[in-house]
């Protein structure tokens, strides 16, 4: 049972996908998906361990089962739902993490791959073309427990001999899975009920620029800094990802090209408001492009393009 891939977390929107992308590059069989709940998903289909990560037998179970050779620690909960239960989440993100670090360690897990987040800055962070290397004072729970989980990982490299890597993701916009409670729901949201009803309101005003990205370039992202050879990776807290900045605005307008008839509106005192109002308007990456060769593929009207081709199908 040696030289698989665990994927813990799978049944999210990041897991959904890089379980997907894995088993095409490594094979059905060699891909571990592994969640708290069952796979709602057809094409999740291999094998799938059911795992708590904030259970230490079950993680013990895996380890010891499989012997992995890389994993993926997806399992998180998000910005937005994150408010609502902020101790919860707190546990959830810093102990799930902690656990796969230290089973990772003893088990000398060849790989390990946990996503941070642009939520890891905050109100004093630089809001536009954001460094790799800056004030980082984020606001909310996800936030910090981001910029905590960076110091383990780095410290699990330094002390531990852990080969750990990270990406700080921007928001993520995929067609094949639901979103998952974060402050940049809404740029999934909108294309769903641009189809179906023709408007959307949605809950950042008009004006809030984020980093987005297609889920193609996080996975692709995703894979190439996985792949990179370690001495490649000089950043062991997690590297800046930058995508493509957009207004709900510009991303309505953009919409509009295609559903001609498409509205947007825009509600008032939405919490999550607050939460985009604290993080970067836009990111470098230079770190990521000039350690491993990371580049971008999918511009707003490329994004916007297939993600109604695919949701009309």
């Amino acid at each position: 049972m040696s030289g698989k891939i665990l994927v813990i977390g799978a049944n999210g929107q990041i897991g959904t996908e890089l379980v997907r992308a894995l088993r095409q590059i490594n094979g059905v069989s060699n891909v571990i998906a592994a969640d708290i709940h069952n796979p709602a998903q057809p094409h999740t289909a291999g094998p799938f361990e059911h795992v708590n990560v904030m259970q230490d037998t079950e993680l013990h179970y895996i380890f010891e089962k499989y012997h992995p050779t890389q994993v993926y620690l997806l399992a998180a909960m998000l910005s937005a739902t994150g408010e609502q239960f902020p101790k919860k989440a707190w546990d959830l993100n810093m102990q799930g993490l902690i656990h796969v670090l230290d089973y990772a360690a003893a088990y000398k897990t060849p790989k390990v791959f946990w996503p941070s987040s642009i939520a890891a800055f905050g109100p004093n962070s630089p809001r536009d073309n954001t460094p790799q290397y800056c004030i980082m004072d984020p606001n909310t729970v996800y936030g910090f427990s981001k910029l905590a989980g960076e110091r383990w990982c780095e410290y699990y490299f330094n002390k531990y001999g852990v080969d750990v890597r990270s990406l700080r993701y921007p928001g993520l916009i995929g067609w094949r899975s639901a979103p998952g409670g974060g402050t940049t729901d809404y740029a999934v949201n909108i294309f769903h009920e641009a189809l179906q009803n023709g408007k959307y309101e949605s809950f950042l005003s008009a004006d809030t620029a984020l980093p987005m990205m297609y889920m193609d370039d996080a996975i692709n992202a995703t894979l190439q800094l996985m792949d990179a050879p370690a001495d490649k990776i000089k950043i062991r807290s997690s590297y800046n990802l930058a995508g493509i900045s957009f207004t709900p605005a510009q991303l309505a307008t953009e919409i509009k090209k295609h559903i001609p008839g498409f509205e947007i509106s825009y509600s008032q005192n939405d919490p999550r408001q607050l939460i985009a109002d604290s993080w970067p308007r836009s990111i470098d990456d230079s770190y990521a492009q000039n350690d491993w060769g990371w580049k971008l593929q999918y511009d707003l009207p490329a994004m916007v393009d297939d993600m109604l081709i695919n949701l009309k199908k």
